[in-house]
């Protein structure tokens, strides 16, 4: 079988009916895999956190950090901000990288990208199995892990630009909607696998030692770098699948592997220059200036930076196919769509990055005596839920019910199906901000957790149906030769929501309002409401879809 392709075209339907069907049908379904594992990866570094922080309050001595505070330990509200830092760090380097994953399938192939994107993915989750093993490794190792694990948040960009040359329009809204979700739902299998493989030694001694928690029963063990090293084997046999399985394309002229492979490694060393000032910036105290402007400063740095260098750190023949591509920024409907899909993707990754930390600092301490008064220091809450129970559902749900969005944008429209969800959304974050607030007000805050789970769920369905909807509008809009691009770069923006939501998080957690960031995201939806309505679902829009 040729790694690339001698002819392709899905809209010729006998060539569709002959051969094209059953080979877009096996790079999708070896596509999904590597994309559901780049997702575990890259995302694990909430549950990490998670993980981290339950072994420091259940004894101070592990993991004692001391990171930018001059030499002192953290107290408790500042060592739950603190964390938020990991899954925001890869956030922002996955993000970013997004960015030159959106034009690398034209230059480098699908094929190519994916196995490399798989084969990188190795260092941050055998890194993060050594490291995890002691409890004096520095927070700035952690860091530079978490940003290592960027790689597999920017190869959604390229897989979903991949997908999309592979089949005809008219099944667009599944495909990708399949490959999104699929792959997406690699964020609930992380955090349904996580919980259970930690609580014994899966690797013997190359795993390590345990560490000793006193719980209920007993002492209790945990192999928290399985977290880590339980993805190594998983991934080596999906990197053997992309590389044996998959194809490039004819229209994409990514020359020999070797060369192709080359390209790869610049465009994501570009990408990590971007990646690194960002992390450099958001890590450097800026003195009295605003922490939530500052976020958002640190992301259009980030931007900014890698177009730049994209543009003019890169040789002759990569520039001119980057330049052609370019050209998606010209277009009004680029930037339109790029507000709409952050909305749904964004608001998906962000809140599943931030999620398993979310429940146990709302609804794991209790910050109000029984009187009513304000307490000095939170305590634990004893009757918290039991997060890891729950907190695979939403991404899950998330994540598998993006088909359907897709499949109803295809029978109703993508447009109006973006319209009525953002309405459910607008209506869940409120209410999911009002039992937090509740929560945080009352010495039983845990009687608050089932209705504001149940909302969070909702939340995440209304992300999914959304991610699918805002996908399907996409192809309908721009030329084919535009559309993968456009793809790929509304993920990548949308993308930031992944560092964007943990960091709003944590400067609303610190400073006890934790709610206020549910209303602003809220105020967001209702934008987006407008946004939609004005260009693609009202009667006589300009461009109806």
């Amino acid at each position: 079988m040729s790694r690339t392709l001698d002819k392709w075209d899905p809209e010729n339907e006998a060539e569709w009916n002959s051969t094209g069907k059953g080979t877009a049908n096996r790079n999708l379904w070896i596509s999904i895999p590597n994309l559901l594992c780049a997702f575990s990866v890259w995302l694990y570094w909430g549950m990490v956190a998670k993980f981290i922080q339950k072994l420091h309050f259940a004894n101070t001595d592990l993991f004692n950090f001391t990171f930018r505070n001059d030499g002192e330990f953290y107290d408790g509200d500042g060592y739950r901000a603190l964390l938020f830092t990991l899954p925001a760090v890869a956030g922002l380097a996955g993000a970013t990288l997004r960015i030159p994953n959106s034009f690398m399938i034209a230059i480098c192939g699908g094929r190519n990208v994916k196995f490399m994107t798989t084969l990188l993915l190795l260092l941050p989750a055998i890194g993060a199995g050594i490291a995890l093993q002691n409890p004096e490794t520095p927070f700035l190792t952690f860091i530079l892990l978490a940003a290592l694990s960027g790689v597999g948040g920017g190869a959604f960009a390229s897989s979903m630009s991949n997908i999309s040359f592979f089949f005809p329009k008219r099944m667009q809204g599944l495909s990708l909607g399949l490959n999104a979700g699929l792959g997406n739902a690699g964020v609930s299998v992380m955090q349904f696998l996580l919980p259970w493989i930690i609580t014994f030694g899966a690797f013997g001694s190359m795993g390590g030692e345990p560490y000793e928690i006193a719980a209920d029963d007993g002492m209790k063990q945990l192999w928290i770098q399985n977290a880590g090293l339980v993805w190594i084997p998983i991934l080596g046999v999906f990197l053997i699948a992309a590389f044996f399985g998959m194809n490039n394309l004819p229209q994409h002229k990514c020359g020999p592997t070797p060369v192709a492979v080359a390209k790869f490694l610049w465009l994501t060393v570009l990408g990590y220059i971007g990646a690194a000032v960002g992390i450099v910036l958001l890590l450097t105290p800026w003195g009295g200036f605003p922490e939530l402007l500052k976020i958002f400063v640190v992301l259009v740095v980030a931007v900014v930076v890698t177009l730049f260098a994209m543009r003019f750190f890169t040789p002759d023949e990569t520039k001119q196919g980057l330049l052609k591509q370019f050209a998606i920024f010209k277009h009004k409907h680029t930037w339109v769509m790029t507000w709409l899909y952050t909305m749904t993707f964004g608001s998906f990754i962000g809140y599943a990055n931030a999620f398993p930390k979310l429940i146990d600092d709302v609804f794991g301490f209790i910050r109000v005596g029984s009187d009513g008064g304000q307490l000095a220091e939170a305590l634990v809450n004893p009757s918290a839920p039991v997060s890891s129970n729950f907190i695979w559902i939403g991404a899950g749900v998330g994540a598998l019910i993006r088909p359907l969005g897709g499949w109803l944008s295809d029978k109703l429209g993508g447009a109006r199906v973006t319209q009525w969800d953002t309405v459910i959304m607008i209506g869940a974050t409120i209410g999911a901000g009002w039992f937090v607030a509740q929560a945080a007000q009352s010495p039983t805050p845990e009687q608050y957790f089932m209705p504001f789970l149940l909302l969070f769920i909702l939340l995440f369905a209304t992300t999914g149906i959304g991610n699918g909807s805002t996908f399907r509008m996409i192809p309908i809009i721009f030329e084919k030769e535009q559309a993968g691009p456009v793809l790929g770069w509304t993920s990548a923006i949308a993308a930031y929501g992944a560092f964007l939501i943990p960091k709003i998080f944590a400067t609303q957690i610190k400073a006890g309002t934790p709610q206020y960031a549910l209303y602003g995201f809220a105020a967001y939806y209702l934008s987006c409401l407008v946004v939609n309505w004005w260009f693609y679902a009202r009667r006589g829009a300009e461009t109806p879809c």
